[in-house]
């Protein structure tokens, strides 16, 4: 049971008790996200919903939401199918080994590589796996440290009927600042003192080239895609005839022109080319 006051200064001596299953007596993932996002107001309310003066937020009615719980069994079953790997500890809730306040439930385990797995949905407009991964980065990296793993699998369904993998490694610096202002928040519920927003900034996420795109739809990469195969055999002439026109420039000559080129090699030793106009070539006293 965890005991927290409702309002240190106006009731001092009003407490409310809390099941250690109840979400308002641990931080949680999705409560890192709060607390290491920009909004206030967000992270005012999850501050006195900590010390239970507001009741949690009912997201009964937020269709996204709802969506996600709704697609989480599908999400897993596609994503075993689709890599071959076993997902375990279904909403398993996990407490770290030392901060006893901070815990985890777990969509799930990668079986094979104990990376922690998290099941989204996400609208497909504007949707990239960057702004994915930058969305639920603080999420991830709470839930990695408290099950001590190195990396997180994304499974994420998206409204477009696309499905895409993201693996995100774990970040020691970005979960040291997490771990920071995790603890000075939790103070801030037990002392009764409200929480001002931290000012991290999320890591740009590293991401692994993991999926195969059509691009037969874009008219720029087909106008691309022709120059690239019209020119491509005179490309390779072209570079060929570089690296025997450097051969055969004298060792101890600075410039070389001829049949329309010019030769030149810079302090450094390296011979550069340049077109030049073909020049009549006078004899002194001409």
């Amino acid at each position: 049971m965890t005991t927290i006051a409702t309002d240190g200064a106006a009731a001092p001596h009003s407490v409310i008790r809390f099941n250690r299953h109840d979400r308002r007596a641990f931080i949680g993932g999705s409560d890192a996200r709060i607390i290491m996002g920009q909004d206030q107001d967000e992270l005012m309310r999850l501050w006195r919903e900590k010390r239970g003066e507001v009741a949690p937020q009912d997201l009964s009615r937020n269709l996204v939401v709802q969506l996600g719980i709704a697609t989480e069994e599908l999400n897993r079953t596609w994503y075993q199918s689709a890599t071959g790997h076993a997902i375990t500890d279904v909403q398993k809730r996990v407490r770290h080994p030392v901060h006893a306040w901070m815990a985890a439930t777990l969509d799930g385990i990668v079986a094979p590589t104990g990376a922690v797995f998290e099941a989204k949905f996400m609208l497909p407009w504007a949707f990239t796996e960057e702004a994915a991964a930058e969305k639920h980065m603080a999420q991830l990296q709470h839930n990695m440290w408290v099950v001590a793993a190195r990396a997180a699998v994304l499974s994420i369904i998206t409204g477009g009927g696309k499905w895409v993998e993201i693996t995100v490694h774990a970040d020691p610096l970005y979960q040291h600042l997490l771990l920071t202002a995790e603890k000075k928040f939790w103070r801030c519920v037990q002392s009764g003192e409200p929480p001002l927003l931290f000012g991290i900034e999320t890591p740009r996420p590293r991401l692994a080239a993991v999926k195969v795109v059509d691009m037969t739809a874009s008219n720029l990469w087909a106008e691309c895609a022709g120059i690239y195969l019209r020119t491509r055999d005179a490309h390779g002439e072209h570079e060929l005839a570089k690296t025997e026109l450097k051969k055969l420039l004298p060792e101890d000559a600075k410039e070389a022109f001829g049949h329309g080129i010019r030769a030149k090699r810079s302090k450094a030793g390296a011979i550069s080319f340049d077109p030049v106009e073909m020049e009549a070539v006078h004899a002194p006293g001409q």
